[in-house]
């Protein structure tokens, strides 16, 4: 997909897409990175949104059956016939004995948060990230700027996501009473109240600043190396993106075992701790899990985790990257006479 536009180059020079005006020194990009790097220097906030819908939308689809193992193999009690030992195994159980669909059970629901979710996410990194950028490092890239644009974003994208999470664990649980979004949501809002859905919102915000930190920081950093120019390079953003998305899933499991456990209040759990009623709060969870399963308890579904978010967030950013590409260059093919 080339993108050769002469006068567009003259006026945006080798600045890059995103903002940045570092051009590596002149003459040296290659043909797909100067076609690239000739759109406008920064895309519109609606390009933004659309491309991190559609990124959104695809990664969780694409890696919803795994993402069905990793809430299960994070069950500090799990019921014996829920014992799994890998991931492809736990797949291959879950659908010889439960079904072929199972392991989608609560994708609808998922796929309706993570487009809104996904578009300000990436809206407000971006924009966060040109304008922190500007005022800690002038020109280039700054790892901090991105760390905290981020962190930013992720406010925005938990606040949305977080009642989608809480509905699509309680489906993906073993032996789970919900058959289908609307009839959980009905269930938890009846029994729980509405402040249910957002119970783990600051232990996802507390698992989710340093993982999105670790991410952008990383994949930022991994572009710098790969890509220097910043051209259009789908393999650089797959492998940029499944790195830094394995790093931050590796680093922040303990706090997403916790996550888990206050989005799906595991019943056995919660007796074999003598917890009565609903637990709630970070500290909380974190004792809970270390008195039923020590310290290893934190480690529970690390494998399952890692491999769910290296191809998602490898994804996530190819798909984004090409869609803020193909969006951009369609604007301006359209403003163009020819």
């Amino acid at each position: 997909m080339e993108l050769r536009r002469g006068g567009v180059g003259s006026q945006a020079g080798a600045r890059r897409m995103d903002g940045d005006s570092r051009d590596g020194g002149g003459g040296c990009k290659d043909a797909g990175s100067e076609d690239y790097e000739n759109l406008p220097t920064s895309a519109s906030l609606s390009t933004h949104m659309t491309a991190g819908a559609m990124a959104g939308i695809l990664e969780h689809s694409v890696m919803y059956p795994v993402d069905s193992v990793k809430t299960r193999m994070q069950s500090l009690n799990p019921d014996p016939k829920a014992h799994y030992t890998s991931v492809y195994g736990a797949l291959k159980k879950i659908i010889r004995t439960e079904g072929f669909w199972r392991p989608l059970r609560g994708l609808n629901v998922m796929m309706m948060g993570a487009g809104p979710a996904h578009a300000m996410y990436f809206a407000c990194y971006e924009n966060m990230k040109r304008t922190l950028n500007a005022v800690f490092h002038h020109q280039g890239n700054s790892h901090l700027a991105n760390g905290i644009a981020g962190s930013m974003a992720t406010l925005l994208h938990d606040a949305v996501m977080n009642p989608a999470e809480v509905v699509k664990q309680r489906m993906q649980m073993y032996n789970s009473p919900h058959r289908s979004a609307l009839s959980c949501i009905r269930t938890v809002w009846g029994t729980e109240g509405v402040g249910a859905f957002y119970r783990s919102y600051t232990t996802q915000l507390t698992m989710n600043i340093p993982f999105q930190s670790i991410h952008f920081i990383t994949y930022e950093f991994l572009q710098e190396q790969i890509n220097p120019y910043r051209g259009y390079n789908p393999q650089s953003h797959i492998i940029s993106g499944g790195l830094a998305g394995a790093l931050a899933a590796a680093a922040t499991t303990p706090l997403d075992v916790c996550k888990t456990l206050l989005n799906t209040q595991e019943n056995m759990a919660l007796n074999l701790a003598n917890i009565s009623g609903r637990l709630s709060g970070m500290a909380n969870a974190f004792r809970t899990v270390y008195q039923l399963n020590g310290l290893p308890g934190y480690f529970k579904g690390v494998q399952a985790r890692v491999i769910y978010q290296m191809p998602s967030t490898a994804i996530s950013w190819s798909v984004y990257e090409f869609f803020k590409y193909f969006l951009t260059k369609h604007k301006l093919e359209s403003r163009t006479p020819y």
